[in-house]
């Protein structure tokens, strides 16, 4: 390059040098997209890489399970479970008048560390934990001025907040609030609260999620009975994903319905059976179903707990239920701990299960 050339190139770096960039704006924050999945047939014929379940946790003094629906794992890897207090039904008045603690927590290795809230309840369904360790459990049972609330308490027991109307069957919005048969409880990284509610199968009956802020003050509510997108028919469990996606598991429409936290529908998924329970662990999904019996209510469809990646919707194992009862049976409740195994609570059969995970 000639000397003048080279003069002129050198002042052109030293004056971009010199000239800040231009400012690029940020990218609006979104919730990234995940596919529609279209029903794939029933997705029986799958893998297993689990061992069949065993009964879990010991309960002290004779004490036997009840039918129980909730199950979940805390940080330190200790399995929290709601327990409808030795009773065998779903619903009805299950642990009115029984001396029993419904809320357990035991170590891995399955004994029993502490129990609390006898006289709280009517009938305990799901049980989930937030960020910070305090432990949320819906009770969807109605009787003797108790039920149709949603309790937050910390790991020593202690009632922090309530949501609903202590035995109130509504659908009060605002600073009304009132819930008809409350379900299952997602808590977000910022603390607010996604109440589903509506476990019954009447047209009266509620089918939405109530959102609240951290503290308990009503945010909104979206969905109401039906089959279109955002509408519910029994939304049975929720849960979050890393990316604060919920997803909800619209039982009586045999799908999960996933949404953004404004309560904007983002995806279907029929491809894993008639959703009771849901966990999230690992960009993995995990899905209890305890209804389907490969006739109504849905069709070519066989009971178990389904395994698949978040990423795209991809079903990858099933984990069979072994009862062939023709009403509710195995795992509604299920939850995976840091090893990879993955525990059910089991409404028919009355216990908990564990099913290790193969070497």
């Amino acid at each position: 390059m000639r000397p003048f050339a080279c003069l002129l190139a050198l002042g052109a770096i030293a004056s971009a040098q010199r000239t800040p960039p231009a400012a690029v704006p940020a990218a609006p924050l979104r919730f990234p997209t995940l596919p529609l999945v279209s029903p794939l047939g029933a997705r029986n014929d799958l893998p297993n890489p689990y061992r069949p379940g065993v009964s879990w946790g010991q309960l002290p003094n004779g004490r036997k399970w009840g039918s129980t629906a909730g199950i979940t794992i805390g940080r330190d890897g200790n399995i929290w479970a709601v327990d409808r207090c030795g009773a065998s039904g779903a619903q009805g008045t299950n642990c009115l008048g029984s001396p029993l603690d419904p809320i357990l927590e035991f170590d891995p290795s399955g004994k029993l560390l502490k129990s609390f809230g006898a006289g709280l309840f009517v009938s305990p369904h799901k049980i989930s934990l937030d960020r910070e360790g305090f432990i949320w459990v819906a009770d969807n049972g109605i009787g003797e001025g108790k039920g149709q609330q949603v309790f937050k308490f910390d790991e020593n027991g202690k009632v922090l907040l309530t949501l609903g109307k202590a035995g109130v069957k509504g659908n009060g919005v605002g600073d009304d609030v009132s819930f008809d048969q409350p379900t299952d409880v997602a808590l977000a990284n910022n603390g607010d609260i996604f109440v589903a509610d509506g476990h019954g199968r009447d047209a009266s009956d509620n089918a939405r999620i109530v959102k609240f802020d951290k503290t308990g003050k009503f945010l909104k509510t979206w969905g109401k009975k039906g089959t279109a997108a955002g509408e519910f028919d029994g939304p049975h469990t929720v849960a979050f994903d890393t990316r604060g996606r919920l997803y909800v598991g619209d039982r009586q429409n045999n799908r999960i319905q996933i949404f953004n936290q404004d309560g904007t529908f983002i995806a279907e998924w029929k491809q894993f059976g008639r959703p009771s329970g849901v966990y999230l662990r690992n960009d993995l999904i995990y899905v209890a179903d305890s209804e389907s019996n490969g006739v109504a209510p849905n069709p070519g469809w066989l009971r178990g707990i389904r395994v698949g990646r978040l990423s795209d919707g991809a079903v990858l194992y099933r984990i069979p239920d072994p009862l062939e009862l023709k009403t509710t049976s195995a795992a509604e409740g299920v939850a995976v701990d840091a090893q990879g195994n993955v525990y059910g609570g089991e409404v028919g059969p009355r216990q908990l299960v564990r099913h290790a995970k193969q070497p």
